[in-house]
């Protein structure tokens, strides 16, 4: 299994390489000044069509405008929003985040021309259900040139990773981290938590595209009403510190020559190079908006209109809402608690700890590598206590935690710095002391400890939190308990959104194999694959219980395994659909500038707009 798993992570940092990144880069740049910088179209007329005033329930299509809004935005919606953004932070500074805005915008060409493209050569054959998305666009386009049968292979493949990221990525990942989150917090057997997630995705999917529409287009503004107000109220008891946040912002990201400065290390973070902000600001962005990866036209396909470049606008939304708004305010959040350089959570006293060179379980030293020898570890400071709400007398620490401890060694080509981490897992001795069992560094140089200011040196422990468990830490830093509560609850919201969305992007590519045989097999294709997907939940949560495996492992292995299996699929998804994208670009942006220019003549007048509580429950096109 490990030679399996080293081969498919080669794959994947193939497929996910900078070159992969430059490449989405030119394609957001290029449509952005193909279409006249149609960011502002989308923000303005954008606005009115999802506001409902160009419904027309006469349209080919399953939901409105809004519903195939929100139905895309639940699948991009999500853990990467509270995990993916903070680990940008975490490892890129303050001026990843400038670079997640530059992708944001960038983002809205991206998703404004594929969803055209998937718009324009969608089947209606059945007008209210209707199927499109990257594998209909090639399959047909290529038609068009008489290569029918090469554009089929081709979205043909695009299909099998479409579906193998639905199960994995968009199903068993989110079912893996929703009830290791709420065992975590709650104690609650990982199986109760996917009999009530198989219940409910069931429910939800097997009612089709409108009942997913439906759903979608009530749990995505109620899950970013409630992640905006907590992050509103973060924001609010540091409002003196974000001025600050944001100009620290734009220029750890600006390149030195245009007057910007790397991010210092302070506290538990490293430092960062203009460059190392740069790259996992973009590549967040990218992968949290899905901007390009073709997963989100599947989903505005079945919105219900005549025009596809209206639908196209539509999507422009999708990377404000997922980006601009929603990663920004996580970024805030972080930044202003305090959170990505914060302080020492327990501190050792001087001639406590010891660097000292490996050794082979023989004693044998090991070349080069070190690590620490230390006594029980401290008891944590009063203010790391008061975050983790420890009761008169504990210590603070936790079972299985990861910490680290920063040394100077070799330098960090990332940060270009000398500091590095030598992490540990915390657990009680037979003493019933707790301990950390450290692991190793690797260094040509001899390790030796961090100096402070005043010259003293830093011999503090901090808590390695990575992904949501940071952004959790961040808002229990304002207030204790509420990272908690607010983590959990927006896991279970995100999760069920994107189950039932890329629920429904793996269907239509089951009816892609299936669609042009025969409409009953595809029906029953389409329902067995329903149940599976469904099952495979319960599956997952039932092997992630740990006294099912061998010596009490999870037999599904780890949720990074789960990752690697979706990233390959996405990342095939990507290199697939940037050149369907660039090969049918032009006929996409032909059909932009004919709707606008039409719009302009005044040929299509808005109507009044519907009762927003029509819009949201799909009403208006009854």
């Amino acid at each position: 299994m490990d030679a399996i798993n080293d081969i498919v992570n080669t794959v994947n940092s193939i497929l996910f390489s900078n070159y992969t990144v430059y490449a989405l880069l030119a394609t957001g740049v290029l449509f952005t000044i193909w279409s006249g910088f149609g960011q502002y179209k989308a923000l303005t007329h954008g606005v009115a069509v999802v506001r409902g005033k160009y419904d027309d329930k006469n349209d080919p299509g399953a939901i409105n405008h809004f519903q195939a809004l929100s139905a895309a935005l639940s699948a991009t919606v999500g853990l990467g929003n509270i995990a993916g953004v903070a680990i940008a932070v975490a490892l890129g500074g303050p001026g990843a985040i400038f670079w997640m805005w530059v992708i944001g915008v960038l983002g809205m060409a991206i998703k404004m021309t594929e969803v055209t493209q998937s718009m324009l050569y969608r089947n209606t054959d059945d007008p209210e259900n209707p199927h499109g998305g990257p594998m209909f666009v090639v399959k047909k386009g290529f038609a068009e040139w008489g290569l029918g049968p090469l554009g089929s292979i081709i979205g043909g493949v695009f299909v099998v990773t479409l579906i193998i990221s639905a199960i994995t990525g968009g199903n068993m990942f989110q079912a893996w981290n929703v009830a290791d989150v709420t065992k975590t917090y709650f104690d609650v057997p990982q199986v109760v938590t996917g009999v009530v997630l198989t219940v409910v995705v069931a429910l939800v999917i097997i009612g089709g595209i409108k009942r997913i529409g439906a759903v979608a287009g009530r749990i995505v503004p109620f899950m970013c009403v409630i992640y905006i107000l907590a992050a509103g109220y973060v924001l609010i008891l540091h409002i003196g510190e974000v001025p600050a946040m944001l100009a620290l912002i734009v220029k750890s990201g600006l390149p030195l020559w245009l007057g910007g400065e790397n991010a210092s290390p302070e506290g538990a973070f490293l430092g960062g190079t203009f460059a190392y902000a740069a790259m996992w600001g973009v590549k967040r962005a990218l992968f949290s908006s899905e901007a390009g990866q073709g997963s989100s036209p599947i989903a505005h396909s079945a919105a219900k209109t005549d025009e596809p470049v209206r639908e196209g606008v539509v999507a422009g939304l999708e990377p404000f809402v997922d980006t601009i708004v929603v990663c920004t305010l996580t970024a805030l959040v972080i930044l202003a608690s305090g959170a990505y350089n914060r302080e020492a959570e327990a501190v050792f006293q001087p001639g406590e700890v010891q660097i000292v060179q490996a050794t082979t379980s023989d004693g044998t030293p090991i070349a080069n590598t070190w690590t620490l020898k230390t006594p029980p570890l401290p008891v944590m400071e009063p203010d790391a206590r008061r975050i983790r709400k420890a009761g008169e007398g504990q210590a603070g620490w936790r079972e299985g935690e990861t910490i680290f401890f920063i040394v100077a060694a070799d330098q960090n080509k990332d940060t270009g710095r000398d500091l590095r981490k030598i992490t540990a897992t915390v657990s009680r001795d037979d003493g019933d002391h707790w301990i950390a069992n450290w692991n190793t560094l690797e260094s040509q140089m001899t390790p030796h400890f961090r100096e402070n200011d005043d010259g003293s040196f830093n011999l503090g422990v901090y808590g390695d939190y990575s992904g949501a468990s940071m952004t959790a830490y961040a808002f229990d830093r304002t207030q204790p308990g509420m990272g908690k509560w607010l983590v959990t609850v927006a896991a279970w919201l995100f999760a069920l959104s994107t189950m039932i969305s890329w629920s429904y992007y793996g269907e239509q590519g089951v009816y892609y194999f299936f669609g042009s045989k025969h409409e009953g097999a595809a029906k029953s294709a389409v329902m067995i694959y329903k149940i599976i997907y469904s099952l495979l939940i319960l599956l997952t949560t039932v092997l992630a219980m740990p006294i099912f495996g061998a010596d009490k492992r999870p037999i599904i292995g780890t949720d990074a395994e789960l990752d690697m299996w979706t990233t390959l699929g996405l990342g095939v998804m990507l290199v697939a659909n940037i050149p369907i994208m660039l090969i049918f670009g032009a006929k996409a942006m032909r059909a932009y500038k004919d709707y606008f220019r039409r719009m302009k003549s005044g040929e299509d007048q808005p109507h009044a707009a519907p009762p927003i509580t029509d819009v949201v429950e799909g009403k208006d096109i009854e």
